[in-house]
């Protein structure tokens, strides 16, 4: 959520970045600005009508009296009442802002994204290559078939050595993160809406999510609850950065029809990840975004697989972010890139939302911490691009040096 006051302050320059990632129709800052207007007008109103009240009552009681405090009782519930409707109004159409964008983030959609970094090359094969479905099949690894049997569309069975591969993943990543100082965590899976609401998923992303018949929701990312954390918290300012990754099975719903191309692992209504997240002070938040999309790109480069970065414009990043570098690993059947980290600065947008602050030491009021989220990384796409960057002409496939040790195996071969 935005600040109202900089919105008052600087509203032509607020209006010009939101620009970058809102059509001109959907932005209305006037309107916001006139319903605080508003807001406070009648606060006003409401506080000279409490101290006519309060003159009254100390006078003597009389039928005249004890009538006119009567009225203005009715009129103090009146406009207590008027107010909260003008601040509902209010808060729903902040919430409905999106984020400021970075000076650096370019304006528009995924045409004006922008690749930053790559690394590697394209694997060039001298037989005809698989793509991952049908290695996975071969192999035996993973049960797609069962897996939509059990559960629908857009869900596998990891199997064998397969389950095995996708553990050593995530025993590699959380193994990273413990020795860059991470806390690791293994959070609830299930949600409340106000849980949802401060991370930025509500209420535009209300239909991409589970919900339960308790109107709890599943979470479409770890971030969703280490953004949570310390919600309603103040921090202690000379602990920050507080750094943590946590694991999650992750549930998206991803309403709408899959591409053909999109078969396979690449787009699943669950998968498995490491999230990072980090809490720090503003003048903080820039290097640690640094960090972690150094620490996502590592973790990638550790595994020997093709990939590029690539700095998101304004209106292909989410909503709640600041700046957002997609890293997307190379998929050579699909022959795309595939994106299995976002790397966010959220500033103190979903802060304002949970409410987190630190006490400035210097100044000793309270202020918004900064908010950060990147996935330490995402499995579902990683695991196909190993499988199809790696495989080899006999249908086997090598694992990476770095999984070897997680797995006790170096290569999968048909049995």
């Amino acid at each position: 959520m935005l600040d109202i006051n900089k919105i008052r302050k600087e509203k032509e320059i607020i209006k010009t970045a939101l620009l970058k990632r809102m059509e001109p129709k959907n932005l209305d800052l006037d309107l916001v600005l006139e319903l605080d207007d508003q807001r406070k007008k009648m606060l006003q109103q409401v506080e000279v009508l409490k101290a006519q009240r309060n003159k009254y009552s100390k006078t003597k009681p009389s039928p005249e009296v004890i009538a006119k405090m009567k009225e203005i009782g009715e009129e103090i519930k009146k406009m207590d009442d008027q107010v909260k409707l003008t601040e509902t109004e209010l808060n729903e159409k902040l919430a409905a802002l999106p984020n400021i964008p970075a000076d650096d983030v370019l304006p528009g959609g995924k045409e004006n994204n922008k690749v930053i970094k790559t690394f590697g090359k394209k694997p060039e094969f001298k037989f005809t290559p698989k793509d991952h479905v049908q290695l996975a099949t071969d192999l035996g690894i993973i049960d797609y078939e069962r897996g939509v049997k059990m559960s629908g569309n857009g869900f596998w069975i990891y199997k064998g050595q397969g389950a095995i591969l996708e553990w050593a993943l995530l025993s590699y990543f959380i193994k990273f993160h413990q020795k860059n100082g991470y806390t690791f965590m293994i959070p609830p899976f299930l949600l409340t809406e106000q849980s949802a609401y401060t991370s930025g998923h509500l209420p535009k992303f209300r239909d991409d999510l589970y919900w339960t018949q308790e109107n709890t929701c599943l979470n479409a990312t770890s971030e969703m609850m280490l953004g949570n954390y310390h919600r309603e918290e103040i921090l202690a300012e000379e602990e920050l950065p507080y750094k943590y990754c946590a694991y999650s099975a992750c549930f998206r719903r991803e309403a709408g029809s899959y591409r053909k191309e999109e078969r396979g692992m690449i787009r699943g209504h669950q998968f498995n990840k490491i999230e990072m997240f980090q809490y720090t002070k503003p003048e903080q938040s820039w290097d640690s975004f640094k960090e972690l999309a150094a620490n996502a790109e590592k973790l990638v480069e550790g595994l020997g697989l093709h990939f590029q970065s690539v700095l998101l414009a304004a209106g292909d990043a989410s909503a709640a972010m600041a700046k957002t570098i997609d890293i997307e690993v190379w998929i050579p059947s699909m022959e795309i890139y595939k994106e299995v980290s976002s790397v966010s600065n959220a500033l103190d947008y979903q802060a304002r939302r949970g409410n987190v602050r630190f006490k400035n030491k210097e100044t000793g009021k309270n202020e918004f911490a900064h908010t950060l989220n990147a996935s330490g990384l995402a499995t579902s796409r990683l695991f196909p691009a190993i499988l199809e960057q790696f495989q080899q002409k006999d249908g086997s496939v090598l694992v990476p040096k770095v999984l070897q040790p997680f797995c006790g195996f170096k290569k999968i071969e048909k049995k």
